[in-house]
């Protein structure tokens, strides 16, 4: 396969893995999203103006799915809750078995009625090629 055909398929892979994380985070398995993380990764919220959660950095797969029971439990994401993630304008750009990708999110409430934007922002977001595909290593959430 061509260096460019190889660089198109990963940024496409890369963009639907993007879209299961969101997803996964409204309606999925816990242990589904966290698959598409690596063991090490980060999930950096710099700002949670107008959410019902803190300013924090989560680092790991253990305490990425403990966030995710957390969230859940607080009704901010997951089946039942009437939010969703949508997310567009990605960018991606491939460097071998790294890459990085920056897309804007929205995320919604009352999503089972007239939906509410409650925030937008930017993703930053840092990928590893590993055995099983592209894994979401560091993720940078900013509003604005």
């Amino acid at each position: 396969m061509s260096a460019d055909l190889r660089t198109i398929g990963d940024r496409q892979d890369i963009a639907m893995l993007l879209a299961r994380i969101a997803h996964l985070a409204d309606a999925g398995d816990p242990e589904e999203y966290i698959a598409c993380f690596t063991p090490d990764a980060v999930w950096d919220l710099t700002d949670a103006t107008d959410l019902p959660m803190d300013v924090q950095t989560i680092r790991g797969r253990d305490a990425l799915l403990a966030g995710v029971h957390d969230r859940r439990a607080s009704g901010i994401q997951g089946p039942g809750t009437h939010t969703r993630h949508d997310i567009s304008s990605i960018a991606v750009e491939v460097d071998e078995d790294r890459a990085s990708a920056r897309s804007y999110f929205r995320y919604y409430r009352r999503t089972d009625g007239v939906p509410t934007l409650a925030a937008m922002g930017v993703y930053s977001d840092t990928f590893v090629r590993t055995a099983a595909g592209w894994r979401l290593h560091h993720r940078v959430i900013s509003r604005g």
